[in-house]
């Protein structure tokens, strides 16, 4: 499976900012949200990119891209209808290919030399299959993720048979349907933001939002079509996560990606000091 392909999804009414906001990289340099997206794509090895933005925002978008405009496409979700029917407004730009998809509010930090996308695309490669990322989570984080469940692969220890999607699930839910083997308890296998989905994820869309009656359809909603079509796993990627929609969401990746790069000495030190500083004058028991 050759992926060449990635969609972005920025176009949530209220997300839509998110990838314009900028942050200091590992080099310390200062770089937007989307741009670090960008990068992360590219070094997986895709050289095609669409941005799914909401109408009115290309020129913020354009500018936010900065050198790696080039390499991106930008198309509109013409109106605010979800998750999944963003996806599918990429649908012409994806053909019959595989490609991998990412949310444009998560930044993502590798615990090892490869990025976060190219680990999945690697797995991707190598069962020939739509696979998505996951990441252990705390039960407190369910009403953020969609959340997958299954036995482990044969033979390995970090990748998934999918059997259960689930959208958000209440914790009463997850305990009773969504357990995972393995994993500590009150903990789950949540989406990390990241896919590497065949085009049949678009048949699976479009019978989503084809139907009147149906809300908003979620990407969750699509891979439980899908997962009973074709084969799909899941994979424990080896790195992390940071929503910067959550309440200090821009702040938390911000450290975590400062405390991984070149100025990480620098900031413990201030860290330290600004502790230092809250703490003078409070009382002892």
């Amino acid at each position: 499976m050759q992926v060449q392909k990635a969609v972005i999804t920025a176009a949530a009414p209220s997300q839509n900012t998110l990838p314009l906001q900028q942050l200091v990289d590992r080099g310390g340099e200062v770089r937007t949200a989307l741009q670090l997206i960008v990068a992360e794509t590219l070094a997986a090895g895709v050289e095609e990119i669409c941005v799914v933005i909401r109408p009115g925002d290309q020129e913020a978008y354009e500018q936010a891209a900065g050198t790696h405009l080039g390499s991106i496409l930008f198309v509109e979700q013409p109106e605010p209808k979800g998750y999944a029917d963003a996806i599918y407004r990429a649908k012409g730009f994806v053909g019959d290919d595989p490609f991998l998809h990412l949310v444009g509010d998560h930044l993502y930090l590798s615990s090892t030399e490869v990025p976060c996308a190219k680990q999945l695309i690697q797995i991707a490669a190598e069962f020939e299959c739509s696979v998505s990322a996951v990441q252990s989570t705390r039960e407190n984080k369910l009403p953020y993720f969609g959340i997958v469940s299954g036995p482990l692969v044969p033979r390995r220890s970090d990748i998934y048979e999918v059997e259960r999607v689930v959208e958000k699930p209440t914790p009463t839910f997850a305990e009773q349907e969504l357990v995972t083997p393995g994993l500590r308890a009150g903990h789950y296998l949540g989406f990390f933001g990241m896919h590497v989905l065949t085009s049949e994820v678009m048949a699976a869309i479009e019978s989503l939002i084809s139907v009147p009656s149906t809300e908003q359809a979620t990407l969750s909603d699509a891979m439980e079509i899908l997962s009973s079509r074709q084969r799909y796993l899941a994979y424990q990627v080896h790195g992390s996560r940071y929503n910067l929609g959550l309440t200090y969401g821009l702040l938390n990746a911000q450290l975590a990606i400062g405390l991984s790069g070149k100025d990480r000495d620098q900031i413990l030190t201030e860290l330290v000091e600004l502790l230092a500083s809250r703490t003078e004058g409070v009382p002892t028991e």
